[in-house]
């Protein structure tokens, strides 16, 4: 069990979440990112699958084909596309809906501190875009969002930071806020 090692992780990562979902204009959906991962169901299976340079989740679905603490997780999470899928009844099947604009800016959030987090001195600004790009094929995400969050991780990727988190806060964010409906 590596119980203060995945407490700092889980912390650290957060922290830069908030300081990333501040800088899009996000911030109070930042203060509340991933308090799920201090919960018993999530926490202790990530304290036991602890790896330090990427998710615990992936031991846990080498040991046992599936993670509960992420199906826990993504279940409670907005910010992860895996939560937007509901049953399309013409269809009769499950389908990717389009994420909310808030959603979508938390994801970005997420994944830059993410790659932040995993990469560490390795990172750049480019690594966010390489590590979507890579799971294209397995990626079950509604083409809209897909193609918002590819757009962000680009413009990360060309134009850097600064510019990138000016553009979320007053155009994206903005624009998303004009839909009401898909703001809430």
């Amino acid at each position: 069990m590596h119980i203060w090692k995945h407490f700092s992780t889980i912390t650290r990562h957060r922290h830069k979440v908030i300081a990333h979902c501040y800088k899009a204009g996000i911030l109070w959906q930042g203060l509340f990112h991933d308090l799920s991962k201090y919960s018993l169901t999530e926490f202790i299976p990530g304290a036991r699958n602890y790896l330090g340079d990427e998710s615990p989740n992936v031991k846990e679905r080498e040991q046992y084909g599936f993670s509960r603490a992420w199906l826990h997780h993504q279940g409670r999470n907005k910010h992860h596309f895996e939560y937007w899928v509901d049953y399309d009844e013409e269809l009769n099947c499950k389908k990717p809906v389009e994420m909310p604009t808030k959603y979508l800016i938390e994801m970005f959030c997420d994944r830059v501190a993410a790659s932040k987090i995993y990469y560490g001195s390795d990172y750049d600004e480019k690594k966010p875009y390489e590590y979507f790009d890579k799971g294209r094929k397995r990626r079950w995400m509604h083409k809209e969002t897909s193609r918002k969050l590819e757009e962000l991780l680009i413009m990360l990727r060309d134009k850097g930071e600064k510019e990138t988190f000016s553009y979320i806060k007053n155009v994206v964010r903005v624009e998303g806020k004009k839909d009401k409906a898909h703001w809430k």
